[in-house]
C-alpha cells in the first residue's frame, strides 16, 4: 500500500509537488505526499518565515469571509481553493450565516476530488475544476450556475492565487471580465506575493521563488501598486485599500504573527 492508494485520479503525477497540496501541508493538512512536503521543507530553509506568512495569508482569508457575511454576503467562490481543511472557507462562512453557499474551485484534480469528499456531508458547499485563466469556464460551469446566484451578490476569492499567473496572462484581464459578470455588491478578495522590505529577507523570498520554477506554477511577486491596478480593473478598492495581511481589520483575539510584507492583501468591491 502505497501513500497515493485510493485517492489519486487516474494519470496525475505525484512525483512533482502541487501548490495546492504544499499549502496544505504547511497549514498541517494531511492530504499532501512526500514531493510535497519536502518542497516545503526546502523552502523553510531557505525563506524561514514562509510558514509565518501562510499564517499571516490563512487568518486573512478567515476574517474577510466573515466580515463579507456579516455584512450579507451569502455566496462564496473561491477560485484556487486548494484542499478546504485547515481554516476552510464554508467552516468560516457558515459560522456566521448557516445558509451561506460557497463553491470551490481549483485545477488540481487531486484537490477538487479531496474537497468533494470532505464535503460530503455539507450541502451548501460544493467543489468543481477549474482553471483561472478561462474565467468563462468557472463563471458559466453548468455546476457553479446551479449553484450560485448571479444576479444576486457573490464574493469572490482569489487568495494566493493571483502570484501564479504571469504578465503573459494577462491577470487583469481576468479580473475584469469575472467583475463584469457579477452584480453590484460583489466583492473580490485577494492575496498576492510582494517584496520584503530587508536585503536579507528580500534574498530568501527570492530563493523561494526560484524553488516554484521547479513546479508547474511558478510565482510572480508585484507591488503593492501591481496588486492594486489589478484589482481596480474590475472593482473598487474598500479601505484600508493593499496592506500586508496582518493589518487587514486585525483582530485582537487571533493569535498574533508578526509584521509579514510578503503577504499582500486587499478587498475590492463593484459598484
Amino acid at each position: 500500500m502505497t501513500e497515493s492508494d485510493g485517492w489519486v485520479p487516474e494519470g496525475v503525477d505525484i512525483t512533482v509537488p502541487n501548490a495546492a497540496r504544499i499549502y496544505d501541508y504547511a497549514l498541517g493538512g494531511v492530504h499532501n505526499f512526500a514531493v510535497d512536503r519536502e518542497f516545503w521543507d526546502n523552502a523553510l530553509q531557505v525563506f524561514p518565515n514562509a510558514g509565518l506568512v501562510g499564517r499571516a495569508n490563512r487568518a486573512f482569508l478567515g476574517r474577510a469571509v466573515r466580515r463579507l457575511a456579516q455584512q450579507g454576503i451569502r455566496q462564496f467562490l473561491d477560485i484556487g481553493s486548494g484542499i478546504p481543511t485547515v481554516g476552510n472557507v464554508h467552516e468560516m462562512a457558515q459560522g456566521v450565516d448557516p445558509t451561506a453557499r460557497i463553491m470551490y474551485v481549483d485545477i488540481d484534480p487531486i484537490a477538487v476530488e479531496q474537497s468533494r469528499s470532505l464535503l460530503a456531508g455539507n450541502p451548501r458547499a460544493r467543489a468543481v475544476r477549474g482553471d483561472l485563466r478561462d474565467p468563462e469556464s468557472i463563471l458559466f460551469h453548468p455546476e457553479v450556475l446551479d449553484f450560485l446566484d448571479f444576479a444576486e451578490p457573490v464574493a469572490v476569492l482569489m487568495v494566493a492565487v493571483l502570484h501564479f499567473l504571469p504578465d503573459s496572462d494577462d491577470p487583469g484581464s481576468i479580473v475584469k471580465r469575472v467583475g463584469d459578470t457579477l452584480a453590484r455588491g460583489s466583492h473580490l478578495v485577494v492575496s498576492h506575493a510582494g517584496p520584503e522590505r530587508t536585503p536579507e529577507s528580500q534574498a530568501g523570498l527570492k530563493a523561494a521563488i526560484k524553488l516554484y520554477e521547479k513546479t508547474p506554477t511558478p510565482v510572480v511577486m508585484r507591488t503593492p501598486e501591481e496588486l492594486a491596478a489589478l484589482v481596480e480593473t474590475g472593482f473598487e478598492l474598500v479601505p484600508p485599500g493593499v496592506v500586508i495581511a496582518n493589518e487587514w481589520h486585525p483582530d485582537p483575539e487571533e493569535d498574533e504573527v508578526p509584521l509579514q510584507p510578503t503577504a499582500l492583501v486587499a478587498v475590492g468591491r463593484k459598484p
